[in-house]
């Protein structure tokens, strides 16, 4: 029979100490109040742990990005939120948990920010249970979510226009939100005076319709083709065939197709040249792009909205600021060289097209 040796009682409580120590998180008084940083950046909500005991919490939430954003908590019949938190700033937010999970968001553009990833969940749990602690698997689970493919179908319709160069007729409204673009706003400001979000339009003719997946991250895709004659005669052809995968300027995310979105105008979201507006689809994409038949690129830069109407009928002139609540129906085609290729043979050398009474339908996935 094997000797079991004894062990002497000093060396046993330092044993029992560690033990002790280890799971200590998971035995916190009630009464305690539990600490969370968060820090929020264009575009993800990062917390310090994604499991806490039941109970107060405060959370202290660092603005690390280069927009204004917010801290939200939503969920078993509680919504509370941090006042906008500029960038570099931080503020403060203190609760009361019930067990549950929690949604945490910033709530930024009518929760634009929020779609664009700035989310995340908490896990709260019974103060005093074991499955109150901190450990990386819990954190692991709380991160284990899966999104649903989305896909739509979009039409062009109604009078076709071509947008030309021309000034921004709203350069007061966008001269205060210009101040966050960084070493964008030299560009912009350029464009308020001569740009293609301008007045300056043609009636032309065209079709265009396309398909777009939202798969998340990398994984996106599209097909489409738009076939217009601008004002000065020339035929052009523009076929789709997948995403910009890159992170576009001051722009959304990795990713290329992005479904429901309030952003533009006032909203801190990419650039103010543009009327505030939802779009119920926007892509950034590459193609293969023709002129009378003949290939200009197989690497056009190509951007598509179908957003609230901004233009009114007749003279489509951009009619407001905050175009947010009309009709969803303008299609916006917007198509630029490659990088490093030379400008379109056009007007500013870019082509920007609009089908104003335009539709869309959801797909099976």
């Amino acid at each position: 029979m094997t000797r079991i040796p004894a062990v002497p009682l000093w060396n046993v409580a330092p044993i029992v100490a560690a033990a002790l120590a280890a799971v200590a998180p998971a035995f916190r008084s009630s009464g305690e109040t539990t600490a969370v940083t968060a820090r929020l950046s264009e575009w993800k909500v990062e917390l310090s742990t994604g499991r806490i005991p039941a109970g107060a919490v405060t959370f202290t939430v660092t603005n690390a990005g280069t927009i204004p954003h917010a801290f939200e908590v939503e969920g078993r019949g509680l919504e509370q939120e941090t006042p906008i938190i500029q960038p570099g700033g931080t503020a403060t937010l203190t609760l009361s948990l019930a067990p549950g999970t929690y949604e945490v968001y910033c709530p930024v553009g009518e929760d634009s920010h929020k779609k664009l990833g700035m989310e995340t969940r908490l896990t709260v749990v019974q103060a005093g249970s074991a499955d109150a602690g901190y450990g990386a698997t819990a954190d692991r689970e709380q991160r284990a979510t899966s999104a649903q493919t989305q896909a739509t179908a979009v039409t062009g319709g109604g009078d076709v226009i071509q947008i030309l160069p021309g000034p921004f007729p709203f350069p007061d409204s966008a001269a205060p939100i210009l101040k966050a673009f960084g070493d964008e706003r030299e560009g912009l400001e350029s464009q308020i005076k001569n740009g293609p979000y301008s007045n300056n339009v043609t009636a032309i003719s065209g079709t265009f319709s396309f398909r777009a997946w939202d798969k998340g991250a990398v994984r996106d895709s599209v097909d489409g083709v738009a076939e217009f004659t601008t004002q000065d005669g020339a035929r052009w052809k523009l076929v789709m065939d997948r995403v910009q995968t890159k992170d576009v300027p001051h722009h959304p995310r990795f990713g290329g197709v992005i479904f429901g979105l309030y952003y533009h105008g006032v909203t801190q979201v990419h650039t103010p040249l543009v009327p505030t507006i939802n779009s119920a689809v926007a892509l950034w994409a590459f193609g293969h792009l023709y002129r009378n038949d003949a290939l200009v690129t197989n690497n056009a830069m190509v951007h598509v909205m179908l957003l609230s109407r901004t233009r009114r009928d007749g003279d489509y002139a951009l009619t407001c600021w905050d175009c947010s609540k009309n009709k969803i129906e303008e299609l916006q085609l917007q198509i630029l060289p490659g990088p490093g290729e030379p400008k379109f043979d056009a007007p500013g050398g870019f082509l920007f097209v609009n089908w104003e009474r335009s539709t869309f339908s959801r797909l099976g996935t």
